[in-house]
């Protein structure tokens, strides 16, 4: 029941969020199908959305397939169809294209194209954790980023893998996990992030998931998680390679020359542009250290999450691969050069599964709310002349308030149990959710998750 309620109040939620977005489009339209009012009330009206702004630019509006005629400019302009993103997500904005004349038609039906991933992720969410789900059901962040861009997809495929493991134990663990190395590895073909959370999969799979038995390490199987990881990419985007080169590294190389610039929110903007001097040399200094250091730190703390998940495998007897997965996830947005507001969707089903503490939860909810409302009324400020220093403040603070928060969870994460369903559910995952472990190194129960 708790499921089902979910899921339905989840329908709701999209409702409303198609809802604030299309208050953007509609009306009149110029020749090119553009809504007349998006670029009038867009930033003030706080309906933006990357979806209705990408109808033009990416040979949507031409429905122009993705990738295989397209390239990229000296100067990063995509072209002939090209897109930014991974394969999928390129294929899904084509597949919202077709039929669509405007940007109000594309902006619907890649409503109705996402919204199926969104409730399914509702449906998964409740069945590993109960009531909790309804963070991702009717939370704040849904409204505001179910339809800003495609992420809906990519976080059902990495809650899938989290369900496959701690839900379907009725299947070996190898089994499990080469199923839920092919669901992340499909995420890493919608949009990157769901391909780290690999690595924390096949040491969890070496180790084994059951604390008190004998350790015999399963070398074969963690190779065959990676391999089935590594060939469901290579099998999704080879197509899109031998067809179009070009146009398939296009959207590589756009990220690879992708700015930290004041439409990043990260804070190498807020934080270290300010150190280095306003002319064209400073400018250029500074993109150039973001650019080392970003993917250095990154990396960084990829392994120190992994690490603290080993120290918590030698104290407990099992590897929290979620929770390291979790850990991993808030380094990457921590230190990336780009923290798009739309990100936070990656990030709440960590949050439903794990329990950290619920104060610290709404607050990064309200830091959250300063980036996805704050950002857009400082572009429309600036835009109109005004002095934007109020609106300026909102958004550094979101700026550094995601940024403490995301520190705090990055190792609240590693040491979680998952959120109980209790009488909510039946439990059927054995040792996946460890409780805490008392000062004799005896383990204390494991948390339940639904069955």
């Amino acid at each position: 029941m708790i499921a089902i309620g979910s899921t339905l109040v989840c329908a709701v939620t999209l409702l409303i969020a198609y809802w604030n977005k299309a208050r953007c489009a509609g009306g009149a339209f110029d020749e090119y199908g553009r809504s007349a009012i998006f670029d009038v009330i867009k930033d003030s009206n706080v309906c933006y959305s990357d979806i209705q702004y990408l109808w033009l630019g990416r040979g949507i509006d031409e429905h122009v397939f993705p990738y295989i005629t397209g390239d990229i400019t000296p100067d990063g302009q995509l072209t002939g169809g090209a897109v930014e993103y991974p394969v999928l997500s390129g294929l899904f904005m084509w597949i919202g294209g077709i039929g669509s004349h405007t940007d109000a038609d594309f902006l619907l039906h890649s409503a109705l194209l996402l919204a199926p991933f969104a409730l399914l992720t509702a449906y998964l969410l409740a069945r590993m954790a109960g009531p909790a789900a309804l963070l991702w059901a009717a939370g704040p962040p849904l409204v505001l980023y179910a339809f800003h861009n495609w992420e809906l997809p990519v976080v059902a495929t990495a809650v899938a893998a989290f369900y496959v493991m701690t839900v379907l134990t009725r299947y070996s663990l190898r089994d499990r996990a080469i199923a839920a190395a092919v669901f992340l590895a499909i995420g890493f073909c919608f949009k990157l992030y769901p391909g780290i959370f690999v690595l924390p999969l096949l040491i969890y799979v070496l180790v084994g998931e059951h604390p008190l038995r004998e350790k015999r390490f399963d070398v074969r199987g963690a190779l065959m998680v990676a391999a089935t990881a590594i060939g469901t990419v290579v099998a999704i985007n080879l197509p899109f390679a031998l067809a179009g080169y070009d146009g398939w590294r296009a959207s590589i190389t756009f990220q690879q020359l992708r700015q930290a610039d004041i439409t990043t929110n990260s804070i190498w903007y807020w934080g270290l542009r300010p150190l280095f001097a306003n002319t064209r040399a400073g400018e250029n200094s500074f993109q150039d250290m973001v650019t080392v250091a970003s993917p250095l730190l990154i990396l960084i703390t990829f392994v120190v999450a992994c690490c603290l998940g080993w120290r918590r495998y030698q104290l407990a007897g099992v590897y929290p691969w979620i929770g390291v997965s979790g850990a991993m996830l808030c380094g990457f947005l921590l230190f990336h050069k780009v923290h798009s507001p739309q990100y936070t969707l990656w990030l709440i089903p960590f949050l439903v599964l794990l329990e950290v503490p619920w104060g610290l939860v709404v607050a990064y909810l309200m830091a959250d709310a300063c980036i996805g409302v704050g950002v857009f009324r400082y572009f429309y400020a600036l835009g109109q002349g005004h002095n934007a220093e109020f609106e300026q403040n909102i958004v550094q603070i979101g700026v550094w308030g995601r940024a403490a928060l995301l520190l705090m969870f990055f190792f609240l994460f590693v040491g979680a149990r998952m959120r109980s369903v209790g009488r909510f559910g039946i439990a059927h995952a054995e040792g996946l959710a460890l409780g805490p472990v008392s000062a004799d190194r005896h383990i204390a129960p494991p948390a339940r998750t639904a069955a």
